[in-house]
């Protein structure tokens, strides 16, 4: 498993605390150094060149949305930001700085693990370690599920689901599904095309396990997906090699 290197930046005591302990607890991060101000953290970050950085914003002297508009600037490759604040009101800003996520304090561990994923998958995907483990010859990908990498069988999926950041995996014979830390878009490119249709912003289908079409939707099994409007020609298409 890769290991992303972290700084955390927080004035408040107990707040820089919960970070380090958040850290400590998850296994594909490890904590590097800690400081209390923005000033410090320019030097541990030449020093020490982490993956990410976890960064308050509101500290005296330089803030971390300074600090943050200061890294832009630099030449090289540059740490992941990720904003922890109490105020709300940085969310659009924090984003013109390229951060990764922005959590609100006081923010759970979940919350905190979700931005850190994040990092992990930017990181996976431009390593080219996820593109490594797909099968070459499209009987299986693998995806990483929670903390461990999980083969899957194409011809056991049915369809594919995106939420938010995740996507939902549904699987002949099996209720729950399986959640990956992956965009649909980027685990589209991954499945072969003669296999597997997007039918709208939110679902992928496996071609062989439709079961029945009407005039807009598709059902599988006794799910039913709409087809989207900019998706319907090239269903049809498809559809209509089926009919002839």
């Amino acid at each position: 498993m890769m290991v992303l290197k972290c700084i955390a930046v927080d004035d408040e005591p107990l707040a820089l605390k919960l970070v380090e302990t958040f850290i400590e607890q998850t296994p594909f991060l490890q904590l590097v150094q800690s400081c209390d101000n923005a000033i410090e953290a320019m030097s541990l970050i030449r020093e020490q060149q982490p993956d990410i950085i976890f960064l308050d914003i509101n500290m005296p002297n330089l803030s971390g949305m300074e600090l943050a508009r200061l890294l832009q600037e630099q030449q090289g490759t540059l740490p992941k930001i990720i904003f922890t604040t109490a105020y709300n009101h940085y969310a659009i800003e924090g984003y013109r700085v390229n951060a990764v996520d922005y959590l609100l304090k006081p923010f759970s561990y979940e919350e905190f693990l979700r931005a850190a994923n994040k990092v992990l998958q930017l990181t996976e995907e431009a390593s080219g370690q996820f593109q490594s483990i797909t099968a070459d010859d499209d009987d299986f990908i693998f995806l990483k599920v929670e903390y461990q990498w999980v083969r899957i069988s194409l011809k056991d999926i049915l369809y594919i689901e995106s939420l938010k950041d995740y996507v939902k995996v549904h699987l002949e014979n099996s209720t729950k599904g399986l959640m990956s830390l992956i965009s649909l878009k980027a685990l589209e490119e991954k499945l072969p095309s003669l296999k597997f249709m997007r039918i709208n912003r939110s679902f992928i289908v496996a071609l062989d396990k439709i079961n029945s079409i009407s005039k807009n939707s598709i059902f599988i099994n006794k799910t039913e997906i709409t087809v989207g409007e900019q998706y319907k020609e090239t269903f049809k298409t498809i559809v209509d090699k089926w009919l002839k």
